[in-house]
């Protein structure tokens, strides 16, 4: 029994909590192909608030490690901790349920994450889920540590909801007075920065970018020069929570969350884990992880004038989600101040190539703005990622070559310049609790229907080893919303990631 892949615990005492990432499919069926996958950073946190409450917890991120169904409750099963934790997602509820239906009955969970506030009485009553001693919605830190501390606390704490077991009926915490906002939404800057023993994979030495050789052409310091040969050491962090836009797919949508407060985090407290993180680890490189690092003009200028003082740019290179409506406003003295700070890289949500898809999905931008946005970026240095969506609901064979047509417009934007663009393309699925969900549904799609996610396998269209990094995200619902059949939108993803692929290869292999 692997119980070391148990990332934080204490092992010479009783555990009282394993926080349980489930895997996206049941690797004993089919291994899994990529070598990394993004950390869950929101479970890190509330293992570290619970750690530093003084309960011995730990993480199984059974999707870092490839762990199948079985193997996944066997381990938490050996480990017998007073609860099991799960975060629900979902593409990942099934496996997730899977789990719960194997966990001993003597082990009592507790579960929170998007499904959670999307469905709760949905979850509730799935069988599988018969001893579910707590339902927390939203924001967990405080609320889980309560639970952990007296499971009948359940019963004074906000936006938690559980199974009568006697009656059967749906019972929910009630706050004695005015529930305390912290339960819900707590101050970002008090909570302690993520204790990186809960993430097996966080930091992590990642290979040279062509955007880290390109930046160690162009700029010439030494810290990127090294980063040019030997890659970085790299973290993700997040600088905020929430999001105010309410693009119609996203589970951050606004309209979707209407309960959370949008919270950043001073510019200090992110630099004091900055700091931390490479005293502690030898971090060069990070990754704002959070819906919209880059997303607010006030904001960007707060941050940066801090990094400017703490000389940020001449020790650390750092990506970050961006706004692109946002970006489009920053004039040239702003960029340069971007570029200064050490920004690498800015990820996009561009979603899409047709005017017409970007208005369905409540973006706020056009195909046009996009493009000048990212020529403006690249012309500075800094690296584009975009995200694209094929087989929108509504979506044209015009819409899906108007989005092939400017995927390669903005290489070979490019290819001009001293910035890269990288595209990263999905197929679309829906999530419940957004607003494009509701459209479904009123459509007429079935729920059940809409939930039956299920991996893809793009080989047969070629992707081969340019799939290699992203295998966890080719998962799909099966069920064709737009124009073009799903075997169409497959090929061009996959003709797309291969085109990708032989591009890293190749800037690579030219500034070697």
């Amino acid at each position: 029994m692997r119980l070391a892949l148990l990332s934080g615990a204490d092992p010479t005492h009783a555990l009282d909590a394993v926080f349980v990432n489930a895997p996206l499919r049941d690797y004993a069926r089919r291994p899994r192909t990529n070598d990394y996958t993004l950390p869950v950073l929101g479970m890190a946190y509330i293992a570290t608030y619970a750690q530093q409450a003084g309960f011995n917890v730990g993480v199984l991120d059974a999707e870092a490690h490839g762990l199948g169904i079985a193997e996944t409750a066997d381990l938490v099963n050996a480990a017998r901790p007073r609860w099991a934790a799960m975060n629900l997602l979902a593409p990942t509820y099934e496996m997730s349920a899977r789990i719960a239906a194997r966990l001993d009955p003597e082990i009592a969970l507790m579960a929170g994450g998007h499904h959670a506030k999307a469905m709760p009485d949905r979850i509730l009553a799935d069988p599988r889920m018969a001893n579910l001693r707590a339902l927390v919605l939203g924001e967990g830190e405080l609320r889980v540590a309560a639970l952990l501390e007296d499971e009948q606390r359940r019963r004074e704490l906000p936006g938690v909801l559980w199974r009568d077991r006697l009656l059967g009926t749906r019972a929910a915490g009630i706050p004695a007075g005015r529930p305390d906002p912290q339960l819900l939404g707590p101050d970002i800057d008090s909570l302690p920065y993520v204790n990186r023993a809960f993430l097996p994979q966080d930091p992590y030495r990642a290979a040279p970018t062509a955007t880290d050789r390109r930046l160690a052409l162009s700029r010439g310091t030494d810290l990127l020069e090294t980063a040019g040969r030997t890659g970085h050491v790299e973290a993700n962090i997040v600088g905020s929570r929430g999001c105010p836009y309410n693009c119609t797919f996203c589970g951050a949508a606004v309209s979707a969350n209407p309960d959370l407060s949008i919270r950043v985090r001073s510019p200090e407290n992110i630099i004091g884990e900055l700091d931390q993180l490479h005293d502690e680890h030898g971090v060069t490189a990070f990754r704002f992880v959070d819906d919209l690092f880059l997303g607010a003009g006030r904001v960007i200028d707060e941050q940066m004038a801090a990094f400017t003082r703490h000389r940020i740019g001449e020790r650390y290179v750092w990506d970050a989600t961006g706004r692109i409506n946002v970006l489009d406003r920053l004039g040239d003295r702003e960029l340069d101040r971007l570029v200064h700070n050490g920004l690498r890289e800015v990820a996009l949500g561009i979603e899409s190539g047709s005017d017409r898809v970007l208005k369905a999905m409540d973006k706020r931008i056009d195909a046009e703005m996009t493009e000048r946005v990212a020529r403006r970026l690249v012309e500075h240095g800094i690296g584009v990622k975009g995200y694209f969506i094929l087989g929108f609901p509504g979506e044209s064979h015009d819409d899906l070559e108007a989005t092939v047509r400017h995927i390669r417009r903005l290489w070979a934007v490019a290819d001009s310049n001293p910035g890269d663009v990288r595209a990263s393309v999905f197929e679309f699925r829906p999530y419940p609790g957004t607003p494009i969900w509701t459209t479904l549904t009123d459509a007429g799609h079935r729920p059940d229907d809409l939930l039956a996610y299920g991996d893809v396998d793009l080989t047969g269209d070629g992707a081969e080893e340019s799939m290699r990094q992203r295998d966890e995200f080719n998962f799909s619902v099966g069920i064709q919303f737009g124009d073009v059949p799903l075997a169409e939108i497959r090929a061009s993803l996959a003709a797309l990631t291969r085109e990708q692929h032989q591009r890293n290869l190749t800037t690579r292999g030219a500034a070697a």
